[in-house]
């Protein structure tokens, strides 16, 4: 596939129609429009499914199949997007730590992107969950920086930075990273890891994420379903069966599953509940 046949594709699914001359507004607009429109999911692990990170994977999966996926999926399809439209982009190795005190080491299993603008670092993530970056921000130190969803930071501590996300109960740590690039192979090694590790989190739970209007977040993560608000303020529910699993994957996230989908987590133990 040629260059130009892959972005108009690309763009057809996320639903861009402007300029594709490289600046901070395209890259801006691109990032939001994919994570409205390309959900973040580990679903294919839950299926016994391989996670194939090629590039031709990665494309039909998420583009021809109209599916999600994860980091290296995501960043991988979005590195590969703006090479073509012609903007200076490094893959970036980071570890996410979400939820993680700073005392204990998560594994190196991430990916985000550095594009290089007019001498400027800026960082774009459309691959880490419900904190999925919808408008790149800048390679500066202690300075908040509105995006189109959440306010951010990065924060130089102990040699390392730890990208920052503004919650309504204070600064949460996103992801930690020293600014060494993650080469192909490193990426495939990690991809093993977060998809067939028995410790790894996307085994033992169903995650599903995707950035709404208006600063607005929705994310699936087992049975509980948040639709957090652009002030942070979330509004869950629990999803009560399988039919209603499904039903909701469909509805909020565009995803199309077979009624008689089984997930295998520990997550989804549906047997052992009593519905009111």
């Amino acid at each position: 596939m040629n260059d130009k046949k892959f972005l108009d594709t690309y763009f057809d699914r996320i639903g861009y129609g402007g300029s594709r001359v490289p600046s901070l507004d395209l890259l801006n607009d691109i990032t939001l429009a994919h994570v409205r429109n390309i959900p973040f999911e580990n679903l294919d692990i839950l299926l016994g499914k391989n996670i194939d990170i090629s590039l031709d994977a990665v494309f039909e999966k998420l583009i021809i199949q109209k599916r999600g996926g994860y980091c290296f999926e995501q960043n991988g399809l979005f590195l590969s997007v703006l090479n073509k439209l012609g903007f200076e982009v490094t893959p970036i190795s980071a570890r996410v730590r979400l939820d993680k005190p700073r005392d204990f080491i998560p594994p190196r299993t991430h990916v985000f992107l550095r594009v290089e603008l007019s001498g400027t670092s800026w960082f774009t993530d459309v691959g880490v969950g419900g904190v999925s970056l919808t408008s790149a921000i800048q390679l500066i130190k202690n300075t908040e920086q509105k995006t189109n969803h959440e306010t951010r930071r990065i924060v130089y501590e102990s040699n390392k930075y730890f990208h920052q996300v503004l919650f309504p109960h204070g600064w949460v740590d996103v992801c930690e990273f020293t600014l060494e690039e993650m080469p192909e192979i490193d990426r495939v090694l990690a991809n093993w890891y977060t998809s067939n590790h028995p410790k790894s989190h996307f085994k033992d739970r169903l995650i599903v994420a995707r950035a709404g209007d208006d600063g607005k977040r929705l994310t699936l993560v087992n049975r509980e379903l948040s639709e957090r608000d652009k002030y942070g303020l979330a509004n869950k529910s629990i999803i009560k069966s399988p039919e209603e699993l499904i039903k909701t994957l469909k509805e909020k996230f565009n995803l199309t599953f077979p009624l008689d989908t089984e997930f295998q987590t520990t997550g989804l133990q549906w047997e052992n509940d009593i519905i009111d």
